[in-house]
């Protein structure tokens, strides 16, 4: 028998065994073996597997959601497409002139454009001239936005990126010729800390694919299969967005939508897995019911505690998601009203999405603009008891009004934020029961702690500094931070 000197696959060419055969078969017996003895102890040594889900709306709805969405509170929505050529009205212009015939719409088309003139004739003329990607991303951060979500196509249908399955009907082939959405994705990661978020709308008004599937009562499927899905996956492998913000069911049912197979990938496969968060609009009869947070109704602000992780979607603009050019200065929210719908929304544990609409030209409008980076400002001074936070046992104070608490339990903490400066004061909070040695009470932005009392039966009297409208740490609302109270 001639010694083995044979090269043993998957080492170096010149490694052989010793010439005494029996001591060759050993060892060539324990490297035979060695692969499948690190393969069965790998898992045990490995990082634990993330979980799958099946395509089920149970086991879609036990993911947990990523903890950076909680912990963020605040993002800026955008609306932008097509309809912010006419800018009047809605972003639901196409609808209400061509389809439901309102006269405001109808009138508008007839003294403004020649007869003859389609919707479609609008796409030439969204230019977005003036649309620079990083000044938007300056002002979303001075906003104190931790996210921001834009209209990657509104019911129109219209792509603010080059689909492939949206021919002659997107930004790059129509319009402007840019990648909307990959201008802004760059220019988001490149220069901010902001998550990059994308809306997409499920239907189209007037697709003739899905008012055929329409026509069918859903039986057909062919808008979603040649339409809606394709896109979707398109949307997330190409740009990545941390949150997918889904809408428009048009009153079809989430199985017509594939919805639970799109969302098993996404949350399995997509290159986001471990970091994406969706709503709840993926199908009708799914909204505040199935899917990641809810966002129930646009507008939503139930004013107290829910149990799961809900949005509140508004708009700057009373009236409208898209910029409209009739706006008049009653029609926006005040910074005050603003900075209450955030508190509000965040004490009851929910995040504040607040929206705003470019000109067709793609110019922030100067009131959001500055809307914005009062939010910014309001920010820098109590942002400690947004970002982060927890709600607390109560919302809201109980004889005070206007006053909302949230906390940060590993730091024994509660914030009292009060939107009315007392004129006497002194601020009498009702909920929190201080203890004295313990209990610390500071002005967020003053700097100095205050003198508090306690109230009998309950709750605590705070001495608030006798400042000047110029010494005042900020404007529209101020916080207390409570240290060691029940």
């Amino acid at each position: 028998m001639q010694p083995l000197t044979e090269e043993v696959p998957g080492f170096p060419g010149d490694l052989q065994f010793p010439e005494d055969p029996r001591l060759a078969r050993m060892r060539l017996g324990l490297l035979m073996v060695l692969p499948l003895l690190l393969l069965l102890l790998t898992p045990l040594c490995g990082a634990r597997r993330a979980p799958r889900y099946d395509p089920t709306w149970e086991s879609l709805d036990s993911r947990p959601l990523p903890a950076w969405f909680d912990q963020a509170k605040f993002g800026i929505f955008i609306h932008w497409g097509v309809f912010s050529v006419p800018s009047f009205g809605s972003e639901w212009f196409w609808w209400y002139w061509q389809k439901e015939k309102r006269p405001k719409f109808v009138d508008f088309m007839n003294n403004n454009y020649p007869p003859g003139f389609k919707y479609e004739d609008f796409g030439m003329l969204f230019t977005a001239k003036y649309f620079n990607a990083n000044q938007w991303v300056d002002i979303l951060q001075a906003s104190g936005a931790k996210y921001m979500v834009l209209t990657s196509k509104h019911h129109e249908g219209f792509t603010l990126w080059g689909s492939e399955h949206s021919w002659n009907w997107n930004a790059v082939d129509e319009g402007p010729k840019r990648d909307i959405v990959k201008e802004l994705e760059v220019a988001v990661r490149n220069r901010s800390d902001l998550h990059f978020g994308l809306y997409y709308s499920l239907f189209e008004w007037f697709h003739p694919l899905f008012l055929e599937d329409n026509s069918s009562s859903f039986q057909k499927q062919r808008f979603p299969i040649s339409k809606t899905l394709p896109e979707l996956y398109e949307l997330v492998n190409k740009y990545q967005p941390e949150v997918l913000w889904s809408d428009g069911d048009g009153d079809a049912p989430d199985h017509y939508w594939n919805s639970t197979g799109f969302l098993a990938w996404l949350y399995n496969e997509s290159p986001v897995r471990d970091t994406v968060v969706t709503n709840d609009r993926w199908g009708a009869g799914s909204i505040c019911k199935h899917g990641g947070y809810y966002t129930c109704s646009d507008r939503y602000n139930p004013g107290h505690l829910l149990p799961h992780k809900w949005e509140n979607c508004m708009t700057i603009d009373k009236l409208s998601w898209g910029y409209r050019r009739e706006a008049e200065i009653g029609d926006y929210f005040t910074i005050e009203e603003l900075v209450k719908q955030l508190v509000e929304t965040v004490a009851c544990g929910g995040n504040l999405l607040m929206n705003i609409g470019p000109t067709v030209d793609g110019i922030i409008p100067v009131i959001f603009e500055e809307r914005l980076r009062q939010m910014g400002t309001w920010l820098k001074v109590n942002g400690e008891a947004i970002y982060g936070t927890h709600s607390w046992r109560s919302q809201n104070d109980t004889v005070t009004p206007d006053v909302w608490y949230t906390s940060k339990p590993e730091k024994k903490l509660v914030y009292a934020i009060f939107l009315k400066w007392p004129i006497s004061g002194k601020l009498f909070l009702d909920q929190p029961i201080g203890s004295l040695g313990e209990t610390e009470v500071e002005l967020l932005g003053h700097g100095r702690p205050l003198t508090w009392t306690s109230s009998k039966p309950n709750g605590i009297i705070v001495e608030l500094p006798r400042l000047s409208v110029h010494q005042m740490p900020c404007k529209w609302g101020w916080t207390l931070a409570l240290s060691n109270v029940i």
